[in-house]
């Protein structure tokens, strides 16, 4: 890597500039999103009746990976941006849990649909696996698929000669683990399985709900409702997808756009990676009138002037 000492005093001073306008533009956001999280989390530990939904508990699930996964993102993004240098063995588990929860994303967005397709067409006869007190155990099925990418990429890790796991000091980024071209070709199958199976379970229960929707005469609103729920999971999945094309929008833009590769993965990495963490929570929190209300309540400032308008409804 050049040193930034042997670089003209404006290239500096432009990069600078640049790296402070990223993190000015990273952390605001991800404070408000964290306190947005532990506001919603706080809202479920205080009406423990929100767990006798399996809704509500995917819900919580999903906010749980999301700040896992913006966490050890943002972190990873600072300790890069601070060209900050330290051992595989401490920078592995950091892009272990990055990864994970990344994949793990598209796979709780395919089980909040089925269960929204499941709670329409079998409203009174929920098959036992998609009741609260069960919905633990797709949960950790869930964590152990998404888990397995990259346990998969550590086994198959190559690293350069010379390359101590536990001394050697390396800027913290996945194509340090990501080296030789069988783990690049595996990880691209994979994801390429991993995303079209999800897409084809989300277009599946929408098309389901979209055609319930025009046969049912009544509670048409509840399934409007959720026909639109299963269409935001579908659009967060296609951001989520957008992640993979990096490379080859970056080759195409290059030609077309003044940008530094590294202004581009920035981009990239803000559209496709912080934005759908950061809009989930607040698009599948705030639609719900139910959670809205009494997220408000618990606000002290507004708590003691708002009621909830509606009770939750249990999922048995």
């Amino acid at each position: 890597m050049q040193n930034l000492t042997e670089l003209p005093s404006n290239t500096t001073s432009s990069t600078n500039l640049s790296m402070i306008v990223k993190v000015c533009v990273v952390i605001p956001l991800f404070l408000v999103f964290l306190c947005f999280i532990i506001l919603t989390l706080y809202t479920f530990a205080s009406h423990r009746q929100f767990f006798d939904s399996s809704r509500y508990v995917l819900f919580t699930y999903m906010l749980i990976n999301d700040a896992l996964q913006l966490l050890s993102s943002v972190l990873l993004f600072l300790l890069v941006m601070g060209s900050v240098h330290f051992a595989i063995v401490f920078c592995a588990p950091l892009l272990f849990v990055s990864t994970a929860t990344f994949l793990n994303t598209p796979l709780i967005l395919s089980t909040m649909s089925l269960e929204r397709y499941v709670a329409i067409f079998y409203p009174l006869h929920r098959p036992a696996i998609w009741r609260p007190e069960w919905i633990w155990v797709i949960i950790l099925s869930l964590w152990v698929i998404s888990c397995i990418l990259p346990a998969v990429d550590f086994m198959l890790m190559r690293l350069k000669p010379g390359v101590d796991v536990y001394s050697t000091p390396v800027l913290c980024k996945t194509a340090v683990i990501n080296a030789s071209p069988i783990q690049a070709l595996f990880k691209v199958s994979l994801n390429g399985i991993f995303f079209a199976v999800v897409a084809v379970v989300i277009l599946f229960t929408y098309i389901r709900i979209l055609l319930e929707t025009r046969r049912m005469r009544q509670d048409r609103a509840s399934v409007s409702k959720a026909l639109h729920t299963v269409l935001l999971h579908g659009f967060q999945l296609l951001l989520s997808v957008m992640a993979f094309s990096q490379p080859v929008a970056e080759l195409l833009l290059a030609q077309r756009v003044s940008l530094s590769p590294a202004d581009m993965s920035f981009i990239y990495y803000f559209c496709f990676i912080l934005l759908p963490r950061f809009l989930s929570p607040l698009i599948y929190g705030l639609r719900d009138e139910t959670l809205r209300s009494y997220m408000v309540k618990t606000i002290p400032c507004y708590g003691a002037r708002v009621v909830p308008k509606k009770e939750i409804k249990t999922t048995k």
